[in-house]
Order: C-alpha cells, then sequence, then structure tokens
C-alpha cells in the first residue's frame, strides 16, 4: 500500500520503519525540520516498566494536587473548559480504577523487546542503561504504590522492595543525608535516548525507501478518496491509508471527520547537564516518587525531568518549576552534574487522554489509522504500539493484546 504518516516523533518513525519493513511505500509529513523535534526531544528517558513512571496512569502513584506548594499539576492555562473538562475525566478515571494499567504496560513490555530488537539489529546506540530505583521517602508512598506493583508482578515484571541501605549500594551516588525510607528495585528496566534513537532509525528507514517530507503541515485529512492536503495546497494526495502520529496535531485533524479524542498538552520540563562526577551520579535512572520527577544517566550527561503544567505551547518557562528540578537532583546525587555550563533545558508536551493510554488502531473512518495520545510513555510505548498496528493493517493480530487501547469513549 501507499501510506502517508502525519507526524515524525518517536511514534511516526518507528510507525514508518514497521510499515516500510512490511513493504509498503511510506511518505512521513511532519511540520518541524527534523524528525523528534516536539515531545520527542528531551524526554525523561524512561522505558519499561511504565506504570511506575511520572504521569503514567490516573490512579497509580501520588494523588493529583492543583493546590498548594506540593501541587503536582499546575494550571498556567486557567480554568478553561477544555482544560476543566479533561481534569475531570483524569480525576474520574482514577477514582474508578479504570485506566487499562495492565494493557499498558504488557504494551511496554512488548515494546522494549522490540526496541532492543532494532537496536541490534541496525548496531543503534542510544546510550542505553539498565535498572531503575523508585525512591520512597516515606513508608505512605510504598502504601499508595501497592496498587502499581501488584500489576507489575502480575505483568511478570521482576521488582524487588528494599530499604535504605541496599538502595544506596545499588545507586552509590545517592546522598547519605537525603531522607530515605527505602526504594524499588526493577533490575530489568532500560532507559535511553528516545531523540538520538529516533533520528538514527530515521536515517535508517530513508536508505530502505521512506520518504520525509519536512516543514510540512497537514491541513486536512480527505477520506473519500483517502488522503492529505497540505498547508498552502488545494489539491488531495492520495494515499491507500493515512496513519495520525502527530500528538495534539492529531487531536486538531479529527473533527473535521467526526472524531474527537479529548486530549490534553500537560507540558513538562528536562534540565540536561553534563555529568561532573560518575561516583556521584545516577549508574541508571531513578524516580523520585513524592516529587514526581525523574533522574537519568544518558551517556556523559544526566538529565532531570518532571514538572506538569496546563498551559500553551508558547508560555514562558516556570522558575519555580525549574528549581524544584535542580533541588531534587542536589537532594540526591549532590555534585553529580556540572550546572555551571552546557546545561538544556526543554519544555514540551505530554499529549495525554483522560486514561493515560494512547489510541492504537482503525478510527472507524476508512483508511483513516491512529497512533497517538501517548501521554509521558511515548518512547516506552513507541515501538510496541508501531509494530501492532502495522500488523493490525495487515488483518494479522498482532503480538501483544491491545485491550483497551483502540477508539473509545471517554
Amino acid at each position: 500500500m501507499k501510506i502517508a504518516i502525519v507526524g515524525a516523533g518517536i511514534v511516526g518513525v518507528t510507525t514508518a520503519y514497521e510499515l516500510a519493513s512490511d513493504g509498503h511505500e511510506v511518505t512521513v509529513f511532519e511540520q518541524r525540520s527534523a524528525a523528534a523535534e516536539e515531545a520527542s526531544f528531551a524526554t525523561a528517558g524512561l522505558l519499561a516498566p511504565h506504570l511506575l513512571s511520572p504521569w503514567a496512569v490516573p490512579g497509580f502513584g501520588h494523588a493529583l494536587r492543583l493546590m498548594g506548594p506540593h501541587a503536582t499539576l499546575r494550571l498556567a492555562g486557567g480554568w478553561s473548559r477544555a482544560n476543566w473538562a479533561w481534569l475531570r475525566r483524569w480525576r474520574s478515571t482514577a477514582r474508578a480504577g479504570s485506566a487499562p494499567a495492565a494493557a499498558l504496560e504488557r504494551l511496554a513490555q512488548y515494546s522494549q523487546g522490540r526496541l532492543q530488537t532494532l537496536a541490534h539489529r541496525h548496531e543503534l546506540d542510544l546510550e542505553a542503561s539498565e535498572g531503575r530505583l523508585v525512591l520512597l521517602r516515606t513508608e505512605q508512598e510504598r502504601t499508595q504504590l501497592q496498587p502499581a506493583l501488584q500489576v507489575l508482578r502480575d505483568s511478570g515484571v521482576a521488582l524487588r522492595e528494599i530499604g535504605a541501605d541496599v538502595a544506596r549500594q545499588i545507586e552509590p551516588g545517592l546522598s547519605p543525608e537525603a531522607p530515605l525510607a527505602g526504594a524499588i528495585h526493577l533490575p530489568d528496566a532500560r532507559a535511553g535516548n528516545c531523540r538520538l534513537f529516533a533520528q538514527l532509525l530515521r536515517q535508517g528507514t530513508q536508505g530502505s525507501g521512506v520518504h520525509f517530507a519536512f516543514n510540512t503541515r497537514i491541513a486536512r485529512i480527505g477520506t473519500s478518496p483517502t488522503g492529505v492536503v497540505v498547508h498552502g495546497e488545494t489539491d488531495l494526495r492520495r494515499f491507500d491509508a493515512v496513519v495520525l502520529c502527530a500528538g495534539m496535531a492529531s487531536a486538531a485533524l479529527l473533527p473535521a471527520l467526526g472524531l474527537r479524542l479529548p486530549m490534553a498538552a500537560v507540558y513538562g520540563y528536562s534540565v540536561s547537564a553534563p555529568l561532573r562526577e560518575s561516583t556521584h551520579a545516577p549508574q541508571a535512572s531513578v524516580v523520585d516518587v513524592a516529587q514526581q520527577i525523574s533522574i537519568t544517566r544518558l551517556g556523559q550527561r544526566v538529565r532531570i525531568a518532571g514538572g506538569a503544567e496546563l498551559a500553551g505551547a508558547d508560555a514562558e518557562h516556570h522558575t519555580a518549576t525549574l528549581q524544584r528540578l535542580y533541588r531534587t537532583l542536589n537532594d540526591w546525587f549532590p555534585g553529580g552534574a556540572q550546572l555551571s555550563s552546557g546545561v538544556q533545558v526543554w519544555r514540551g508536551a505530554r499529549p495525554l487522554l483522560p486514561d493515560g493510554a494512547p489510541v492504537v488502531g482503525a478510527s472507524g473512518v476508512p483508511g483513516l489509522w491512529l497512533n497517538t495520545g501517548h501521554g509521558a510513555g511515548g518512547w516506552a510505548l513507541a515501538c510496541g504500539s508501531a509494530r501492532a498496528l502495522a500488523d493490525l493493517m495487515a488483518q494479522r493480530e498482532p503480538e501483544v493484546p491491545l485491550d483497551g487501547l483502540g477508539m473509545r469513549q471517554f
């Protein structure tokens, strides 16, 4: 088939790879000048297990708080009707425990395996690290995590609940002065550089015949016949199928087709800094449950990621959130990163649906397929979502169940 993909983030690039591997003629349309320039640019880097990552699933981990110094979500965009409706749905999902947590974790595990296969097959260096600690400041945090831990155990994920002394043996750079009640050790967890992997894979797919049309924005999706209309053009470019992998832009293109996805751009931050002293830095990745912040070793850099705000794409960086990232790094790994020069600060969107899960599969409109709304898990879920979608488009049963991850009502 001749297939158009809208979006060249990590989900779009991996989808292009899988469809081209199946023999399809693929064109990827991207409004930016390169791959992985928006939501995939400087992500936290966390791969599976997914459920213990910040903002993975409503109702797991820390409660959603909107007010006070310990608020977990900042409403910088005000109380708009869309923001309020999305928050109400997210909270309702959390209270009901109705998020497809098990399906998400299965997809994350499958995706990690697929990513490792691709990295090995094409000899791609993604600055990967192995192992993760979920740091607990209090025993109450351990109790709050038990539902997520049970899902992980049921999914066959290796984990250990450990004390502070063992945690510091695993991560010797942890400050002895930091209040640490214990940790969850995930020995098989992985982390890596999302943008680096996307760009390396994109180079490989171009060699396989995938065409990337950068600086090209799609204005409309056509369904009869199937195709896309590029911004500034009047004629439809015809394709046999169109796959939307464009995050928030996907949601903007759907209403004209009679479809709606209640997606919100929940913006987060990351700070990437050169490694200063290896023995004082994380060896792999850690997650501070209380702060909903991750600290990850990516090659010769340390990346601190966290924060959540409902605001516009052009909003100014929130100083207090960035200070919290720096403070959390200093709490756990003082002296581990060089913060006086060479620091990259990034703010990017997590395109989140109210249940925290993506939509992977047929849209209900002939010729239109969806692989979008991955939220905080775009990197963790991309390779698996892409392979599963390619199987569905070929009318094959995917190797991983997608229960609760198709087009659905919210």
